[in-house]
């Protein structure tokens, strides 16, 4: 048998267990066709890119699937009917990716990354924003002043320098 991963996004207004409950009917189709599905992940719901059938959110759900072909047309004709399934993907592998898929590393990265109390640059001493800071946001204008910081201020121009790059053939 084949292995695939199966994605498929369900409407943002369905709820938890209306997904849920999508999701067995997709593996019970699996098994019920001489299947088995090795890993299933629920993403959650999730911004979308662009809007798909008027909706800007989705459920997003991963299947690990090793099953004859047959089963994942079955799994997409059934997709292609309901009207909770706004897209769906499959993609055939070689081998099914074990533990956790990169989304799901992801989403525990984030999570580590809230415990440390990183996130919004508002946090940070001496604040968020660099507007804060002499001489404006990006540094300094024009006029050579502005945050330098451990450089010191800069030296004064010479005229002499100025006109033998400008008069220079």
């Amino acid at each position: 048998m084949a292995l695939y991963e199966h994605v498929f996004l369900a409407r943002q207004d369905a709820s938890t267990q209306q997904v849920e409950e999508l999701t067995a009917q997709m593996t019970g189709i699996v098994e019920g066709l001489g299947g088995k599905v090795t890993k299933t992940e629920n993403w959650g719901v999730r911004s979308l890119t662009y809007r798909m059938n008027k909706n800007r959110k989705a459920h997003f759900v991963l299947l690990n699937i090793d099953a004859p072909s047959a089963a994942i047309a079955e799994i997409e004709r059934q997709e292609r009917i309901s009207e909770d399934v706004i897209r769906y993907i499959s993609v055939r592998v070689e081998e099914l990716e074990e533990g956790p898929s990169a989304m799901m590393r992801k989403a525990d990265r984030d999570r580590e990354r809230d415990d440390r109390g990183g996130g919004f640059r508002g946090d940070r001493e001496g604040g968020g924003f660099r507007g804060d800071r002499e001489g404006g946001f990006r540094g300094g204008d024009r006029d050579g002043g502005g945050f330098r910081g451990d450089r010191g201020p800069r030296r004064p121009r010479d005229e002499a320098e100025t006109t033998t790059t400008t008069d220079g053939e």
